[in-house]
C-alpha cells in the first residue's frame, strides 16, 4: 500500500476496501512484465469484487507472461475527499501504483448509474476526462461490458469500446499494446491498429457507417473457470462463490437487454464445472456456491448437477444458490436439493401481474407456474419469498396493475399464509437492441402514482413493497438510449458533485436536473415513443440480432403472441447463430448422440467428496475445542472484527482440520471470538476459541498452511487443546496490556499536562464516558478497569481489565482522548498496539 494512504483509513468508512493484500491476488514484477493493463471497475470495492467478469479478465491477463492487471475501484466519497485534500491519486491494490502509469485502463461498464464514478477516477488520476484532450504518455481508455453496446453517451471520454465477449479480443488489445511499446508507436497509431480488431469501436477512427460486430465466445469450455479468485477483505454484495454454468438466453424476454445481447445459449461441460468448484472451494474458504447464468433452471442438467455437487460438498456445510430462476424451472427435487444444507433466499421475477401482459412481454410462464413453485417453496420450509415487477411495460392498464396485487395475495394464500412475501417494483427502462427498443418510457411523476397504487392495494402484514426511485430511472433511460451529446449532461454533473448514482442515498436528482437545464437537454425527445424507421445512437453496434427480427418481435408484442424459445421450438430466425461455430451448445445436445447420458453418468460417478468424510464424534471427543492464537498487525489492523473473524474462518476451513457446525437451517463454524478489536487497533495476542468436527491431531505445519491462506498482516501463532471442562474464553481472559506510540513526541508542557490529567484519573472514585449504542447513548464508568497507566515521551503503557459483554472494558480511544484529553481527530492518528492479552483457563 502506498504509505501516504495509510494515514487517511482511520477517517474513512470501510477501510478494508483500501489495503489490497488479499489472498489469491496476484502481484506480478512490473519490470519484468511491460504490458500493464489497469481493471477499473467504477464502483466501490464490495461491489466490484462481487462482479465475476472481472475476475475473468484478472486471470486470463494475469496467466500470461509479459503482462500483468492490477484492480481499480471507485473510491467512496469520504475518501475521494480525503484524497484530493491529501493531493494523492488513485493508485491500484497491488502495486499502489497511480492509475496513470499503466498503458491501458479497462472500464467495466455494468450500468449507466455508474458513468460519473469513470469520470472521477479518471480525474482523481490526472487523465484528461476528454479522449480528444490526451496527451501521448495518458492511458488509454478502453470500456467494455453491458453498455457498451450503446457507446454513444460515454464515447466522447474513452479511446475505445470493447463490444461483446472480452476472453479472447482482451488479449489481442493487450498484444497490440505490448507491440507498440516495442516500437514505439505514437497513441494515433496504436488506436488505429486497435479498430483493426474485430469487435473493438475506436470513436475518433470509426467516423463512418462501419457496423462493429460483437465479439463471442463460441465455445466456453475453451476458456477454463478462474478458480483461484481473489478473496475479498471485506463482505461483498454477493459473498460466495460463483460458477458460470452457461452464458446466453433464447427465452426472448423483449424488454431484456442481456437474452439478447449475449445470444445465444451456450452451457459449461458437467464435469468441468464440478472440478472447477473443487478448486474454488480449495482456495476460497467460501460456504456457498451460486450458479451463475441468465437463467440459472434453464441449464439442461441441472438437475443432476445440482445433485452431485450437493453430495459431494454436504458434509462441508457448502450451500448452494441459484439466482435468475424462473417459476416453471424450480422444481421439487431442485428445492430439495437447495435445503440439504442451508436456505438460501428465493427470488422470482413474474415480471407482469396478467397474463396478457406477460404474453405482450414474451414472459413465457403463467400464473400456475408461479403459485404451483411457490406453494412447494413454502412447503419445504422456507418463510420468505421475493417477487419482482416490472411497471410501465407496454400497453399497460390499471387491471396489470392490480394483477399484480392480486398476484401477490394468490402467492401468500398458496403459502396458507405460512411466510411472507416481498414485492420489488422496478421501472420499465426500454433498452437497446431489444425489441422494445423504439417504447415510451414513462415519467417519475407516473411511477410515483403507480407505486403508490400498488402499496394501497397491498396493506397486508405480511407482504411487503419495495420500489425503485423514479428519477433513477429516468436517469438510466437518459443515459442508455441518448446520443454523444448526453456526455455534456454527464461531465456536468460529475462537476456538480455527482457520484454513485445508483445508490439511493447518494443520488443527488437535483444536480443533474440543473446539469440537464444548462445543457438544454430535451429529455422527452429521448424518452418518447420512436417509429420503427428512426435512426437510433447505436446501430451502429451489430450484436447480431437482426433488426428485421426485433420489428417482428415488436409486432408479435402488439397482438400479445409468444414466440417460442428456439431451444424447444423452431429457430425464432433473430441472426445470431451461423450455422458453424456459433450455435446453440448445450451438454444434453440431441444432435451428439449419447452426450447426455455420458455426462449424467459422469455426474453420478463424481458425487461422492473427493475428501473423506470426518468420521462421527465419539462421546468423549464431543466439545473439544482448540485454542487459537492470532496477531493483527501492519494493515490488517484496518479489518473491522467480523471481517477478521471472516478471513480466519475461510483459512481455517481451507488448511485446517475440519469445524463443528451449528444446528438448523443456517449452520455456522462454532468458532468463538471472546472480544471484538476495533478497526484501526493492531494486536500481537487474540483468542479465539474452535470446536473441531473430528478428533483428528493437529498436524504439525497447520499453522504454516492457514497463514498461507491469510491476509498481509494476519497471522496464527499457536495451536492448541483447551482441557476439557476448562471455562469459556470470555471468562478466562483477564487483563490487556496495550501501547500507544505519539504521532509526535509531547514536550515538557504536554507531559505536564497528562501526568496531571492521570493523577487526577486515579485520585476519582468514578470516571463516566458516553457511548452510543443501536441507537442511543449509554454511561459507563471506566474507573474500575484501568489498573495503570504509565507514559513517556515515546508511547503510553496502559494495562486494563477485560469486562463482560455487551459494555466491555475500556476502549484505548476513551484512554486518549477522556482520560488525557486528546483531541479525537489526533487520537485517530496515533498507532495503538495490544501487546498482550492475559488468560487463565479454569477446568
Amino acid at each position: 500500500m502506498n504509505v501516504k494512504l495509510e494515514p487517511l483509513l482511520m477517517h474513512v468508512e470501510k477501510p478494508g476496501r483500501y489495503l489490497g493484500g488479499e489472498v489469491n491476488a496476484v502481484r506480478k514484477n512490473w519490470a519484468e512484465n511491460p504490458v500493464h493493463v489497469a481493471l477499473a471497475f467504477p464502483d466501490v470495492y464490495e461491489v466490484g469484487m462481487s462482479h465475476f467478469g472481472l475476475h475473468i479478465l484478472y486471470a486470463i491477463l494475469n496467466g500470461r507472461p509479459g503482462m500483468l492487471a492490477e484492480r481499480f475501484y471507485a473510491p467512496w466519497p469520504d475518501m475521494e475527499g480525503r484524497l484530493r485534500s491529501a493531493g494523492l491519486p488513485l493508485t491500484s491494490l497491488e502495486s499502489s501504483r497511480p492509475l496513470s502509469e499503466f498503458d491501458l485502463v479497462g472500464f467495466s461498464l455494468q450500468y449507466e448509474l455508474s458513468f460519473t464514478n469513470v469520470l472521477a477516477m479518471l480525474n482523481l488520476s490526472g487523465i484528461p476526462l476528454r479522449a480528444a484532450s490526451r496527451r501521448e504518455d495518458d492511458p488509454l481508455v478502453i470500456a467494455g461490458g453491458p453498455c457498451s453496446f450503446q457507446p454513444a453517451p460515454m464515447a466522447p471520454f474513452c479511446d475505445a469500446f470493447v463490444i461483446g465477449e472480452g476472453e479472447e479480443v482482451v488479449l489481442e488489445i493487450a498484444g497490440v499494446i505490448g507491440e507498440g511499446k516495442r516500437k514505439g508507436w505514437r497513441r494515433e497509431e496504436r488506436l488505429e491498429r486497435l479498430s483493426d480488431l474485430a469487435g473493438v469501436y475506436v470513436p475518433s477512427i470509426h467516423r463512418g457507417h462501419e457496423k462493429i460486430s460483437k465479439r463471442i465466445v463460441a465455445n466456453l469450455d475453451e476458456w477454463p473457470l478462474p478458480t483461484s479468485p481473489v478473496i475479498p477483505l471485506i463482505r461483498t454484495i454477493h459473498d460466495r462463490m460463483v460458477l458460470e454454468i452457461a452464458r446466453g438466453c433464447t427465452r426472448g424476454c423483449r424488454f431484456c437487454q442481456a437474452g439478447m445481447v449475449w445470444r445465444p445459449v451456450r452451457e459449461r461441460r458437467p464435469g468441468d464445472l464440478v472440478h472447477a468448484a473443487d478448486a474454488m472451494l480449495a482456495c476460497t474458504g467460501h460456504n456457498e456456491l451460486s450458479l451463475l447464468s441468465l437463467s440459472s433452471g434453464d441449464y439442461s442438467l441441472i438437475e443432476p448437477l445440482m445433485e452431485c455437487l450437493m453430495s459431494r460438498y454436504q458434509a462441508k456445510r457448502v450451500a448452494m444458490s441459484l439466482p435468475s430462476l424462473r417459476p416453471e424451472t424450480l422444481t421439487k427435487r431442485l428445492i430439495e436439493e437447495i435445503r440439504r444444507v442451508r436456505k438460501t433466499s428465493f427470488t422470482l421475477a413474474p415480471e407482469a401481474g396478467t397474463q396478457r401482459l406477460r404474453n405482450v412481454i414474451n414472459k413465457g410462464n403463467t400464473e400456475a407456474d408461479l403459485l404451483a413453485t411457490t406453494s412447494r417453496v413454502f412447503d419445504a420450509g422456507w418463510k420468505a419469498v421475493k417477487l419482482y415487477f416490472m411497471i410501465g411495460l407496454p400497453s399497460e392498464t390499471e387491471g396489470d396493475i392490480e394483477g399484480i396485487a392480486n398476484l401477490a395475495h394468490r402467492v401468500l394464500e398458496e403459502g396458507r399464509y405460512r411466510g411472507q412475501v416481498t414485492v420489488n417494483l422496478s421501472t420499465f427502462v426500454p433498452k437497446p437492441h431489444t425489441p422494445f427498443q423504439w417504447q415510451r418510457q414513462m415519467s417519475p411523476e407516473e411511477t410515483l402514482e403507480k407505486q403508490i397504487f400498488i402499496r394501497k392495494l397491498l396493506r397486508h402484514r405480511q407482504i411487503s413493497v419495495k420500489w425503485h426511485d423514479g428519477r433513477m430511472s429516468l436517469l438510466e433511460g437518459l443515459l442508455s438510449r441518448g446520443d454523444e451529446s448526453v456526455a455534456d449532461l454527464i461531465e456536468r454533473a460529475f462537476l456538480a458533485g455527482c457520484r454513485f448514482d445508483g445508490w439511493s442515498d447518494r443520488m443527488r436528482f437535483d444536480h443533474w436536473q440543473q446539469a440537464m437545464e444548462a445543457c438544454g437537454m430535451d429529455r422527452q425527445a429521448i424518452l418518447e415513443k420512436k417509429a420503427p424507421n428512426t435512426s437510433l445512437p447505436w446501430e451502429r453496434i451489430d450484436t447480431g440480432v437482426r433488426s428485421d427480427y426485433l420489428i417482428r418481435e415488436a409486432q408479435r408484442a402488439e397482438g400479445g403472441l409468444v414466440t417460442e424459445d428456439c431451444r424447444a421450438g423452431l429457430c425464432s430466425d433473430c441472426g445470431v447463430c451461423d450455422g458453424q461455430g456459433i450455435r446453440i451448445r448445450t451438454v444434453d445436445d440431441p444432435q451428439a448422440e449419447g452426450i447426455k447420458a455420458l455426462n449424467i453418468s459422469l455426474l453420478t460417478a463424481l458425487q461422492e467428496d473427493p475428501e473423506p468424510k470426518p468420521a462421527p464424534l465419539r462421546h468423549e471427543d464431543r466439545g473439544r475445542r482448540i485454542l487459537m492464537t492470532y496477531a493483527k498487525t501492519g494493515l490488517a489492523r484496518f479489518l473491522s472484527h467480523l471481517e477478521t473473524a471472516t478471513a480466519l474462518i475461510r483459512a481455517f476451513s481451507m488448511a485446517g482440520p475440519p469445524l463443528e457446525f451449528s444446528q438448523g437451517f443456517h449452520p455456522l463454524p462454532r468458532i468463538a471470538f471472546p472480544f471484538a478489536t476495533p478497526v484501526g487497533l493492531e494486536s500481537l495476542g487474540e483468542y479465539a476459541g474452535i470446536l473441531l468436527a473430528s478428533p483428528a491431531v493437529l498436524q504439525q505445519n497447520v499453522v504454516e498452511r492457514i497463514n498461507s491462506r491469510l491476509p498481509e498482516g494476519l497471522n496464527v501463532l499457536h495451536l492448541e487443546e483447551i482441557p476439557a471442562g476448562a471455562s469459556s474464553l470470555s471468562q478466562a481472559i483477564r487483563t490487556f496490556d496495550y501501547e500507544i506510540l505519539w504521532d509526535e513526541p509531547p514536550d515538557d508542557s504536554e507531559i505536564a499536562r497528562l501526568f496531571e490529567r492521570i493523577s487526577d484519573f486515579f485520585q476519582a472514585s468514578s470516571h463516566t464516558v458516553n457511548r452510543e449504542r443501536e441507537g442511543r447513548t449509554i454511561q459507563k464508568d471506566i474507573r474500575p478497569y484501568v489498573l495503570s497507566l504509565e507514559l513517556d515521551r515515546a508511547k503510553a503503557k496502559i494495562l486494563l481489565k477485560a469486562g463482560i459483554a455487551p459494555d466491555g472494558t475500556v476502549r484505548p480511544m476513551e484512554v486518549l482522548t477522556s482520560i488525557l484529553g486528546i483531541d479525537p481527530v489526533r487520537a485517530l492518528s496515533m498507532r495503538v498496539r495490544k501487546v498482550a492479552t492475559h488468560m487463565q483457563l479454569i477446568s
